[in-house]
């Protein structure tokens, strides 16, 4: 039986940035059962081991850094980033001749330049998993951060959606640009001079609350600078999507930040704990859903609204390998020498702390789980089982392995059934959250 948190079937990517050196053990795992039931009549270990080295080398060929080394010096001096969800690369969208409107590309300028016989701005890009560049028409409402304001240059990070690809006509008679998006963010990065000045020149004046005291407001050209604390998709407004990003400025005050229709997209260019940087935003007043009168105050990205992205960095933290995990892997680990850097691995940690393990390598076992950890994955028989709500959507399944025994919470956002697992059953788990209630996830 295979159950995970994302509902996914085992094909997605081993996790977000650069590839790890060697496969992660949930992610080997739900490929084997994948296989397995690719298979119905049987398996043998020949296929199961023909299976994984061709997923894994697919997944190596998307994920490994592999960028040429203009690209690579452009960006070895920026803190680690956490890769977002959905993003592609250039080398993707160009083995696929396409690019759907919800992807994200995360790129760096490598070169401006003006089309030739006309004013139009054109960027190139490129980004660290790929060996290929794009070229991007420039959307008008960003021309004034190119020439004298500098801001759209050499090596300045960008994170954009709402791309359209225009292909060559005829195959052969030229190459595959991107068409121009408004809902491009510029990255910035406070440990660069010239990032700093510009959000302390620009960003440091106005606060949420000063805002709110002004009688004459829609009179003035704000800018602010704030934390993203929540990003909340809102009931429709009628037929129109709407989202709501939370911010919090130096003063604690808090605003929302509202998008609509098309500019929901937006909302993939963020991540929380991530500071934003708000030029020019359109100042309105906040319904909750159609039959309530707007009261509170909120900002809308308006026709004139920039916005500029500081990206929390991806803190990471060495976690070395229990005595279960080294007997598990054989001689050949068990041998090495305790400095060997097969000994410990790196794992990235969350805004809470907690340590990702969906990208660890080995297995993890009862007897290694303690509190922090998210993404683990486990293996093994259940020995209880027992349905907490009477919606059905929440579960205690009890797992037992070679080392103990451990309670599992399963809450699903849906009606949802365990089908025929019951006990003695052999199951995976992944995605799980440990807490520090007696191992309790």
């Amino acid at each position: 039986s295979v159950i995970t948190s994302s509902g996914g079937d085992g094909s997605e990517s081993p996790g977000a940035g650069p590839a790890p050196a060697r496969p992660p053990w949930g992610w080997t795992v739900a490929q084997v059962l994948k296989s397995c039931r690719a298979y119905s009549s049987g398996v043998t270990a020949a296929i199961l081991l023909s299976d994984l080295f061709q997923s894994w080398t697919e997944q190596r060929k998307s994920l490994t850094a592999k960028t040429k080394v203009e690209v690579t010096s452009l960006l070895n001096t920026r803190s680690k980033r956490r890769r977002l969800p959905r993003t592609v690369t250039i080398d993707s969208i160009h083995e696929k001749n396409f690019l759907s409107p919800k992807s994200v590309l995360e790129a760096v300028v490598i070169d401006v330049f003006v089309l030739p016989g006309t004013n139009i701005y054109m960027l190139t890009l490129g980004d660290m998993w790929s060996t290929s560049t794009i070229d991007l028409y420039l959307h008008r409402r960003y021309y004034n951060y190119i020439g004298q304001h500098c801001i759209l240059k050499k090596g300045r990070e960008v994170v954009l959606t709402g791309c359209c690809l225009r292909t060559a006509v005829v195959e052969g008679s030229g190459h595959a640009r991107i068409l121009p998006t408004e809902y491009m963010v510029i990255l910035l990065d406070e440990e660069q001079d010239e990032d700093a000045m510009l959000l302390a020149a620009q960003f440091c004046t106005y606060s949420f609350s000063s805002m709110m005291e002004e009688k004459s407001r829609n009179d003035v050209v704000y800018s602010f600078y704030a934390r993203i604390e929540k990003i909340e998709t809102l009931e429709p407004f009628g037929c129109t999507e709407r989202k709501q990003i939370v911010l919090v400025d130096n003063d604690d005050e808090k605003i929302k930040f509202i998008l609509w229709g098309e500019q929901v997209s937006l909302a993939n260019l963020f991540s929380v704990g991530s500071m934003l940087a708000l030029d020019s935003p359109y100042i309105s007043n906040f319904a909750h859903n159609n039959h309530e009168e707007p009261q509170e105050l909120c900002l809308e990205y308006g026709s004139a609204t920039q916005v500029y992205l500081v990206p929390i960095a991806q803190h990471e933290e060495q976690v070395f390998l229990t005595p279960t995990q080294v007997r598990s892997q054989g001689p050949r680990l068990s041998c090495a020498p305790v400095d060997n850097m097969a000994s410990q691995v790196t794992l990235p940690r969350d805004l809470h702390g907690a340590v990702d393990f969906s990208k660890y390598p080995f297995r993890a076992y009862v007897s290694d789980l303690h509190g922090k950890m998210v993404g683990v994955s486990l293996f093994g028989t259940v020995t209880s089982v027992c349905k907490v709500s009477t919606s059905g959507s929440t579960f205690y399944l009890e797992i037992e392995d070679a080392t103990g025994v451990v309670l599992t919470k399963l809450i699903f956002t849906g009606h949802w059934s365990l089908g025929r697992v019951g006990v003695g059953h052999m199951v995976y788990i992944s995605g799980l959250t440990c807490s520090l209630n007696k191992i309790n996830m």
